[in-house]
């Protein structure tokens, strides 16, 4: 009898080529850890080449999947279990599976042609080089092909059910249910009956093997997680955005207008605001990063909330419109979800690397908001926030997020949008200068300057790429006057009010800081859980406003001897706290295209903290 034992948490990885279906197999698996009620983040991981060598390195792609009985920060990255479709699977993969690990194989690829792909002299599953795993090697291929035979499928079709066979068994081993996969198929392919069959067939095959043989001696539980009340959707990053921006400009009152160029890992807000025009929702796919800005950006001069996508690469594209945003003062919101290496580089891995262009790179003196999303579900409140931000400060904001928040997944408590803070765009409508006329840069008390929409009756005015005289807003060439511009569009971003950095610091006696931003929160806040447990004391502060920063920094950071700044950057955010308050900060940067590890961030802080008792 199969042996099932409780685990609080469980990290499950499926690899294969790209085309094996193993995107589908993990989003699925993961929406099944939503029915369970179980706490999750997942990390999909995609080739870079989009037409990789089959069966190489370079193809793999993989979906990880972290689900838990209590609360987690991350997807996690020590694997449990991996479920490996090839050689090169296994070869990429192998490296994050724990010792004592699970490896389910599918045998059938493991001939000596795939093998010498990926440089393996002998077959990995018989060599002895696994002993320390569990290893399963299964014919996934054979078996899958052989449950579906009675359809009638050619064998290349029949074959490719075996992702559905390898999540069937996965199913099985950790005690799911599989009617809602079940229930699934039969919607996602209600149009190819044919596809459904056997997508249910292979599923249902892969779930029987498990429970009627003894292929496992141990299949594994894990209870629901405790959550608060309220209801709660699978989300990503890129969607919860997209949902963000939606509700921000409903609470605003304004329609929205999204300007986008397809660009990995941002393309997903595009298409979802594309799926939501009966919303109001006005959606412009562009030939090129600038024309989706300036066509975003003409959208909020004509009382519309402009928004635009994009990643590292584009953001470089868009920075002279982004200048003249500044200039404008125009309400836009910039979403720019980054990826690695510059240039092309690494366009579906994640990385950190666009903070110092968000702040610094454009022309001349031209500040504006920068803030950071630090979750999947966090996007959401991010997108709101500049959204709030952009329409009250009449502002360019950029907000930040990155391929890992923009394609990783996490329960999200879905708001009431009524309860949301409202976001009044308190457009002008009458003249408010001197001489009787609408002057477009009289400013109110926050630095904003009114916004008339064209064409409403008295409110004629001229704004353009020119310096603009402060109040009537004629084009000025005096030198005194460009000063005086130059600091009132700093001081209006400098003014914005955001909320005081707040620290974790239980004990209230740490030496050492953490400081983190954007998607750094999940393994700095994972790390320091960890260390507490071991009786270590460590404080860490999270950054979501990186421009203007919290007016409490510069205290927060002087109050620890030491202050380590962990980044998926060559350490961006360091080098801004060490200008701006002449505090030590060290840098802790990873820049592997992938996020930082817990293990190696526990290991590293360890000898920081035994460094700092010692002294």
């Amino acid at each position: 009898m199969t042996d099932v034992r409780m685990r609080d948490r469980v990290v499950i990885r499926f690899a294969g080529d790209s085309g094996d279906g193993m995107q589908l197999t993990g989003d699925r698996f993961t929406s099944d850890s939503v029915f369970v009620g179980n706490d999750f983040a997942t990390l999909p991981l995609y080739p870079a080449e989009i037409r990789a060598p089959q069966g190489t390195i370079g193809g793999v792609s993989s979906f990880q999947v972290h689900f838990a009985s209590i609360d987690i920060k991350t997807p996690g990255d020590q694997v449990d279990v991996l479920v490996a479709m090839n050689p090169a699977a296994l070869r990429a993969n192998l490296i994050d599976l724990k010792r004592g690990g699970t490896i389910i194989a599918d045998s059938a690829e493991f001939s000596p042609r795939h093998l010498a792909k990926v440089d393996y002299a002998t077959n990995p599953l018989a060599d002895g080089s696994l002993d320390d795993y569990d290893v399963h090697a299964l014919d996934l291929t054979g078996l899958a092909t052989a449950s579906v035979a009675h359809l009638g499928l050619a064998r290349a079709d029949a074959a490719r059910t075996r992702n559905m066979y390898a999540l069937g068994l996965v199913t099985w081993l950790f005690s799911r249910a599989p009617e809602p996969t079940l229930a699934f198929l039969e919607r996602r392919f209600a149009s190819r009956p044919a596809l459904r069959d056997a997508n249910r067939a292979a599923f249902k095959a892969g779930y029987d093997l498990g429970d009627t043989t003894e292929t496992f001696a141990v299949r594994y539980e894990v209870a629901p997680a405790e959550v608060g009340s309220g209801t709660y959707r699978q989300i990503t990053g890129n969607k919860a955005i997209a949902l963000g921006l939606m509700a921000g400009a409903a609470r605003a009152g304004l329609p929205l207008f999204l300007g986008a160029y397809p660009i990995t890992p941002a393309t997903d807000i595009l298409a979802e605001l594309a799926s939501a025009k009966d919303q109001g929702v006005m959606t412009f796919q562009a030939e090129d990063e600038i024309a989706a800005i300036g066509a975003a950006l003409g959208a909020s001069y004509a009382g519309h909330l402009g928004a635009t996508s994009t990643s590292g690469p584009g953001m470089a594209l868009k920075t002279e419109m982004l200048g003249l945003a500044v200039m404008l003062e125009l309400p836009l919101v910039v979403v720019d979800v980054q990826r690695a290496g510059p240039s092309t580089g690494l366009p579906t891995k994640t990385e950190q690397a666009d903070l110092l262009l968000s702040l610094f790179g454009r022309h001349g003196e031209a500040p504006l908001p920068v803030i950071a999303a630090k979750s999947p579900a966090d996007c959401f409140d991010a997108a709101y926030e500049a959204c709030r931000i952009a329409i009250a400060y009449r502002t360019p904001v950029v907000l930040l997020s990155d391929g890992y928040n923009g394609n990783g997944a996490e329960p999200w408590l879905v708001p009431d949008v009524a309860a949301l803070p409202p976001i009044d765009p308190a457009f002008a409508t009458e003249p408010n200068g001197p001489d009787g006329k609408f002057w477009p840069y009289l400013r109110d008390e926050s630095g904003a300057r009114p916004l008339a929409i064209p064409g409403t009756p008295g409110l004629q005015h001229r704004i353009g790429g020119l310096e603009k005289s402060d109040g009537d807003g004629a084009v000025s060439y005096d030198p005194l006057n460009h000063e005086r511009m130059v600091s009132l569009r700093r001081a209006k971003v400098d003014g914005i009010g955001v909320p005081d950095l707040t620290v974790d610091d239980p004990t209230g006696d740490a030496s050492v800081l953490v400081v983190g931003w954007g998607s750094t929160w999940g393994p700095i806040a994972a790390t320091a859980r960890r260390l507490r447990m071991a009786g270590r004391r460590i404080a860490f502060a999270h950054l979501r406003h990186l421009n203007p920063l919290p007016a409490n920094t510069g205290e927060v950071l002087r109050g620890y001897r030491r202050v380590i700044v962990p980044e998926m950057n060559s350490g961006h955010l360091a080098l801004l706290l060490r200008a701006r308050f002449l505090v030590d900060a060290e840098s802790y940067t990873r820049v592997r295209g992938l996020p930082i590890s817990i293990a190696d961030l526990e290991a590293d802080l360890l000898t920081i903290l035994d460094a700092e008792e010692d002294a």
